[in-house]
């Protein structure tokens, strides 16, 4: 058999399996992955285990093996690797190990695609949009700060996932994980647009506390822009009763999210250097599912109305397209409705600055097709607060933009995400991590004008 290498499976007391693999983001010149180590228990349980990691990479024409190109001598199970330098425009080849033992994808259909990254063991570098980075927008959603159960859809079903004793609570910990990220040099993010269920219930404590985090690290309006989502909406009951009563209402709804963020059905408007930034409140009063009432939609009518030319980002709560209804797993009645869905596409029409709009509410990340003939791209981002954990940033060129997908990367956050692949019975990534094209592409467009 010949002699066995230290750090390698026939070594070990307990065998390392690295497992998890995904190549999360591919920019123009850097590349994500992640991976996670188990070793089996005496109960044959596959437990976290703290081991080195490497990655290994070459350009895919090259007759050569890879070579290693990243390393960590920090040891943990929640491996997160960013190989820089890299080229536009090159496919690569790429191995993950740790201890030995090589990184194998991560058990999801998402992973196994044919043309996946991680079944070819191949990435492909994006290729800019031509001009100057004229700006960074990072794009996030699904804080639900407050929230102590993460993956419950109905009742207590399917089983949850609570944070580990002596641990911060895993809203504050994906929070602070997401904006320490953005501040970074490699991320470099000139705005944060937060699209909604920023709390999980609307609390007074809870409003105040993800307003604080924010203001902790930005100023609002200028560093960033949030708007509300359906765990955002006005509430009833007597915890609530310190918040301004909803005028017209026919319970007694209150709104803390009004004291901290504006009063609701209101749209957020922000001039970025010619970049215009419109937020949309699409919360039903009661429901999770999307609405525009009139005076909003008028407004925004009017907005783009004045200048139908100039470049746009929307951002709102509820997905908008005919096909995120029908591909979500709560179904149609979840997103946007069709009224004002079909309006709002009919102004995207006749307003043909606009290139995007960011979703959340589905907690994955998808793009989808527009129903009307504009050329819009109808973009969700999947949560801050459970796997796959992140946020989205559009680097605008004058060419056009790139779209890239960013896990987070604390340790904290990583344990986190790792233990969150396990809701929906194990089915999590499936749903929410999204192609490799969903997460990272780039879009033509003239922004020339941009400041």
């Amino acid at each position: 058999m010949g002699a066995v290498r230290p750090g390698s499976v026939l070594a070990q007391s307990n065998p390392i399996i690295a497992c998890d693999l995904e190549v999360v983001t591919a920019t123009d010149r850097s590349a994500v992955l992640t991976w996670t180590t188990r070793t089996p228990d005496a109960a044959g349980r596959l437990l976290p285990v703290a081991t080195d990691g490497e990655v290994r990479l070459i350009p895919a024409d090259s007759p050569r093996a890879p070579i290693q190109v990243w390393a960590s001598g920090a040891r943990t199970p929640f491996h997160y690797a960013q190989v820089d330098g890299l080229e536009p425009g090159r496919r690569y080849r790429f191995e993950a190990w740790s201890q030995g033992v090589r990184a194998q994808p991560a058990p999801s259909l998402i992973t196994h695609l044919p043309d996946s990254p991680e079944l070819l063991g191949e990435f492909t570098t994006l290729v800019p949009p031509p001009g100057r980075l004229l700006r960074t927008v990072a794009l996030a959603n699904d804080v639900h700060y407050g929230e102590d159960v993460s993956g419950l859809v109905v009742g207590d079903l399917p089983p949850g996932f609570r944070q580990e004793p002596g641990l911060p609570p895993y809203p504050e910990v994906m929070l602070t994980a997401m904006l320490d990220d953005l501040r970074r040099p490699d991320r470099d993010a000139g705005i944060l647009l937060l699209a909604g269920d920023l709390t999980s219930e609307a609390t007074p404590a809870e409003t105040r506390g993800v307003r604080a985090h924010l203001d902790a690290w930005g100023t609002a309006s200028a560093d960033y822009l949030a708007v509300r989502g359906n765990h955002d909406r006005p509430h009833t009951g007597t915890d609530y009763r310190d918040c301004p009563a909803v005028p017209g209402a026919d319970n007694a709804h209150f709104d803390c999210w009004a004291q901290e963020f504006g009063p609701r059905q209101q749209p957020v408007e922000h001039d970025l250097g010619g970049l215009r930034l419109i937020g949309l409140d699409t919360s039903e009063l009661d429901g999770s599912g999307g609405t525009i009432e009139r005076p909003q939609l008028d407004r925004v009518r009017e907005t783009l109305r004045d200048e139908p030319d100039r470049p746009t980002l929307v951002f709102g709560h509820h997905p908008v397209t005919v096909e995120s209804g029908l591909t979500n797993t709560a179904g149609p009645g979840f997103v946007l409705n069709r009224r004002d869905s079909a309006e709002l596409q009919a102004l995207y029409e006749r307003s043909p600055g606009v290139f995007l709009h960011h979703s959340g509410h589905t907690h994955r990340n998808r793009r989808t097709r527009p129903d009307a003939a504009c050329a819009v791209e109808f973009l969700e981002v999947a949560a801050v607060k459970e796997y796959p954990g992140g946020y989205s940033l559009a680097r605008i060129y004058e060419g056009g933009y790139m779209l890239n997908f960013y896990k987070t990367r604390t340790e904290q956050a990583r344990r986190w995400s790792t233990l969150t692949r396990g809701e929906y019975f194990g089915l999590f990534p499936d749903y929410t991590l999204g192609t490799f094209a969903d997460r990272n592409h780039v879009v033509p467009r003239d922004f020339s004008g941009l400041r």
